[in-house]
This record gives structure tokens, sequence and C-alpha cells, in this order.
């Protein structure tokens, strides 16, 4: 065994368990790849003010949970702790809101990391896929991604998750909701970085899972009693769009979001099978963050869902995905060469689109056929020193163990009409 492991919060990736991952990661991406999205990728790390700025300096994640460093230049940088901050700069960088396309519809994914503790569901390095449009206000968009979300989840055979919405309105009508809030905090017995917590975003107190925080919470002023009429209607056709859709949704007035720019449509994932940690994505509208981070004025709406977290809602719903094999065609040579001539149909194979393996390492008919049986391969050639001298390979059927002698100079082609 390595004297080395992986650092603690975090986890690798290994076959077979990686290839759910991979499953899922392109079931998220599917339906925002049909839907007009482009892909965007962005550097692991960023310079610290990005999120200071935009995901908000009251936020647990910069104040605490940001892992950050100092370059040998003297720069100060974050590695990523979420998406929508890079990708958002990054887009405004590329002046893609200049192109005369709005919105800029992007999906991204890729790891992410949170000096968090560590449990079931909540690592340090996590991975996200997660889409934005930026540049457009527009209810139809925020039920476009809500509804791409559920779609991308039917679409993996979850069905005990449930969408959390609610609105946090403007910045109209929200600092009103802001000040009445702050009255309220302001008479209960929370600690001091609570106490401090209030003056900076009083919000992000609702949304504190302390018990006796939530106990005190119970007469709390509701944010929706503070809604202007263009917060109420636009939130109302949100909700109207996502149920015309068939897509359900539980109305949940102390969603806030654990980041300082959303406004207006806020929703969440949830899963009741993993326990503390539900949430298994979310995301909203985030009308002011462009111009936070020093850009002009793109409301904009985005979400990010978890990768980590839909695989354990997967296993605790107990959804096997119907994964292909990763490999078709096995080949065994006995000899050497059975070696040359059955790496040239493999190779050949291979240009055809056929997932094909081969017997390395010269080992004996057994154990290569045990290799064979655990690669998941539906067909097996096997060809020795009689069966070249006559011109054929042995075509074996891992199913029925049926097997037939294929002239060598057809083995390709059989194989590639068997596989349709």
């Amino acid at each position: 065994m390595s004297t080395f492991q992986a650092p603690k919060g975090t986890y690798d990736l290994t076959p077979p368990r990686s290839a759910t991952f991979l499953a899922v990661r392109e079931a998220i991406s599917a339906p925002l790849r049909d839907s007009g999205y482009g892909y965007i990728e962005t550097p692991g790390f960023e310079n610290v003010e990005l999120f200071a700025r935009g995901v908000g300096e009251s936020t647990d994640i910069v104040t605490k949970e940001m892992y950050t460093l100092t370059t040998k230049g003297g720069d100060q940088l974050a590695l990523r702790p979420e998406g929508t901050a890079s990708v958002l700069r990054a887009a405004l960088e590329a002046n893609l809101h200049k192109a005369g396309n709005l919105p800029v519809k992007l999906w991204y994914s890729g790891s992410y990391y949170r000096y968090e503790r560590p449990q079931a569901g909540r690592y340090r390095h996590f991975s996200q896929v997660g889409a934005e449009a930026i540049g457009t206000e527009d209810p139809v968009l925020d039920a476009e991604l809500i509804i791409l979300a559920d779609q991308a989840y039917r679409s993996l055979g979850l069905r005990q998750f449930r969408i959390l919405l609610n609105s946090l309105g403007d910045k109209e009508c929200r600092p009103v909701y802001r000040e009445a809030l702050q009255t309220f905090l302001r008479d209960l017995d929370l600690d001091e970085e609570t106490r401090r917590r209030i003056e900076i975003n009083p919000l992000r107190v609702l949304d504190d899972k302390r018990s006796d925080v939530q106990k005190q919470l119970t007469d709390a002023p509701k944010l929706r009693d503070y809604l202007c009429d263009a917060c109420k209607a636009y939130h109302e056709e949100v909700r109207a769009l996502i149920t015309a859709a068939g897509v359900v949704f539980e109305d949940d007035e102390k969603l806030v979001r654990g980041l300082d720019y959303y406004t207006r449509t806020t929703f969440e994932f949830v899963h009741d099978g993993l326990g503390s940690q539900s949430a298994v994505g979310g995301g909203g509208r985030y009308d002011g963050l462009s111009e936070m981070i020093g850009g002009p004025e793109l409301p904009s709406v985005g979400w990010a869902l978890g990768v980590d977290r839909t695989v354990l809602a997967l296993e605790a719903e107990g959804v096997e995905l119907d994964l292909p094999a990763t490999t078709s065609v096995y080949a065994v040579p006995l000899g050497e060469e059975a070696r040359r001539v059955l790496f040239g149909v493999v190779t050949e194979l291979r240009r055809a689109g056929i997932a094909a393996d081969f017997a390395f390492g010269g080992r004996g008919l057994k154990g290569a056929m045990k290799s064979a049986n655990r690669s998941g391969a539906r067909y097996t050639l096997v060809a020795g020193e009689r069966d070249l001298a006559e011109g054929v390979v042995q075509l074996k059927d891992m199913e029925s163990g049926e097997q037939t002698a294929v002239p060598l100079t057809e083995a390709a082609a059989e194989l590639a009409k068997r596989l349709g």
C-alpha cells in the first residue's frame, strides 16, 4: 500500500464507480446541450476579490471555507468554491454579452473546493455541473432552467427529490424587508458572530441550521409580505410556467440559499434520503452580480447540481444506471504470432468504433479468459498457432457460451454485424 493517501475530505474516483459519475454528468448536461447552452471552462483558481465581492464577504464560504494562497509574485488567489462568479467573469472578459445574442447560455462541469467539516455528501473537493443564462430578465428563463434540472434528474431515474421555490425580492423591495428583519433579529438572544451577520446580511440568519436559532425565528417577518408588485408578478409567472410544464414544487418562504448574490427567484433541489446534507443542487436569479464584480448591468439566472450528491441520491433510491459495458470484444492470443495478428484485429475493431481490449502480458488461456469475463465483453476472440494455420479465429459468445470458427479476414466484419 502507498504511504500517501488522498487529503482529508477528498475522494478518488476509480472504476467501476467512476462510470456512474460520468453517466450523471452526461445526463445533467444533455438537456442543456439540447437547449442552446454552450460549454465553458474556467481556471481552478481565481483572484480572491472575485469571490469576496461576488459570493459575499459575510458568507461562510468566504469567511471560513475558502482555500486561499499567495503566489510568489504576491497575488492573492483562491481555489474556486463555486462556479457562477467564475463563469460570469469569463463571459465578461470574453465580451460574450456584446455578441448581440442575449441571453448568453453556458454550461460547465468541474471540481470545486471548500474547507468543510467532512461527512457523507459534504467534501472539501466536490464536483458540479452548472448552467448560467446571462443578460436577460425573463421569467421564462428561470422556468426553463428549473424544468431542465427536473428533466435531468428524471432521466436518471430519480423520483424522491423535491423542488423548493422562493422569491428574494429585488433592490426595490428587499431593503425594506431587510430593515424589518434586522429590527426583529436585534432583539434575539444570538451569539456575537450571528449578531455581526445581522448587520451585513440578515437574510443569512434565516438559513442558520441551529435549533436554538430556528426556535427564535418563528415570528420573523416574512419576505413574501414585503415583495413589491413587480416581484410578486414575476414570481407568479415562474410558478405558472413550471406548473404548466408538469413540474411539481413546494413554496418555501425560508429558502434564502447561502450566497449573497441571489435576487428574486431562488430554488433548491433536495433529496430526503441523504440525511442532513439533503440539498443535491440549487440556484436562482442574480441580477446584480455583474455590477458587483465590476461589469455592466446583466440580469442573469443559473444553477449548479452536485454530481457526488446526485450519485448518493441514486444509491439512496436504489437506482442502478444502465451503463454500457466498457468492452464489447476481448482478444485472447495464444503464442507470439497470435499476439501480433490479434492485436491487428483489435486495432481494426477500435477504428470501426467497437470497444475492444486485449489480454496483455502473454498469460495462459485460463487467466486470460478470467480477465475476459471480468471485462464484461460480449464476445471473446481466441487464436492459437493451429487456428492461424487454418486462417481462422475462435469467436465465443460470452452470454450463450457458443463458440464458432470465423475466417480471420472476416472477424472484424462479423463482430460489427453481431454488435449492430
